[in-house]
């Protein structure tokens, strides 16, 4: 007798949810739907590195080496579905559920058996319209691995499996985990540190300063002769050019500036002085 091959694998099954309506109501537009539905779920399934072990009636059976590669490929089958669906009536939207477990199963051929197939099936029809159902084996190896928030909703009982299983919803976009309790005080002290690491700094009197400093170098020039205001208006001319063009990286504008810097050299050491012994003189005339 030739031993069953078993592997540990991740198994993903999806089936519309009231898809006997949908048929009673509209049987061709059903299935034609079902079929892009499924081609959808074909290609992305192909994105994750799965495998479409069997699909019957409306179901779908996928398996994936990876969880994560199964739970993500949910997600985007979730995402791509619903933005399908919100273009059409809401009669005729198709809603897939999705159960997702991890467990060791029987392999034959290209088809997969065993409890880890079944409880899959099982958490597929706990799971809500357009939603993911995770079993606990599932959670614990991608709840710190994926940007997804899960709900966890207690042990299930259900069909075929002795013991309750431990059943987690996905919520997308939302968080790993809910916020920590804190107590009062532990909450008033956070508040108070990111006040104090936040703060910004004593704006108002540094701009002051600058201010004041601004004000005291206009002063100082509305009473310079006019060749010094001349001078000092080319050097902030031409240092304001040298940023707008070349930042601070290279300080070419000493170079122009260097005729007007010596004229200001000149009058504050040689002219001043000479009109200080003319001053002298003409007292002693």
């Amino acid at each position: 007798m030739q031993r069953v091959k078993r592997r540990l694998s991740a198994i993903m099954c999806a089936d519309v949810a009231q898809y006997s309506k949908l048929m009673e109501r509209d049987e061709d537009g059903t299935l034609d739907r079902l079929k892009a539905y499924r081609d959808v779920m074909s290609s992305l399934t192909d994105r994750h590195n799965g495998r479409i072990v069997n699909t019957w009636g409306d179901a779908v059976i996928i398996e994936f080496v990876s969880v994560i590669e199964a739970v993500q490929c949910a997600v985007d089958i979730q995402n791509e579905l619903s933005v399908r669906n919100a273009d059409l009536p809401e009669l005729n939207r198709m809603d897939f559920r999705i159960g997702i477990n991890l467990g060791d199963i029987m392999v034959e051929g290209d088809d997969i058996y065993g409890d880890g197939v079944n409880v899959a099936a099982r958490l597929q029809e706990l799971a809500p319209k357009g939603g993911i159902m995770l079993s606990q084996s599932v959670y614990d190896q991608v709840k710190a691995k994926v940007a997804l928030g899960f709900d966890p909703l207690g042990p299930q009982q259900v069909k075929n499996v002795s013991e309750p299983v431990e059943t987690y919803s996905v919520r997308l976009g939302g968080r790993n985990a809910p916020e920590e309790a804190v107590d009062g005080a532990e909450r008033e002290d956070a508040a108070e540190s990111r006040e104090q690491s936040s703060a910004p700094p004593n704006w108002e009197k540094d701009t002051q300063a600058v201010a004041n400093g601004f004000e005291q170098a206009r002063q100082w020039l509305r009473v310079q002769p006019r060749r010094v205001r001349t001078c000092v208006f080319f050097v902030g001319f031409f240092f304001v050019l040298n940023l707008l063009t070349s930042g601070l990286s290279t300080l070419w504008f000493v170079w122009p500036s260097l005729p007007f810097v010596v004229m200001l050299v000149w009058h504050f050491l040689v002219g001043r002085k000479n009109e200080s012994v003319g001053g002298n003189s003409g007292g002693g005339k």
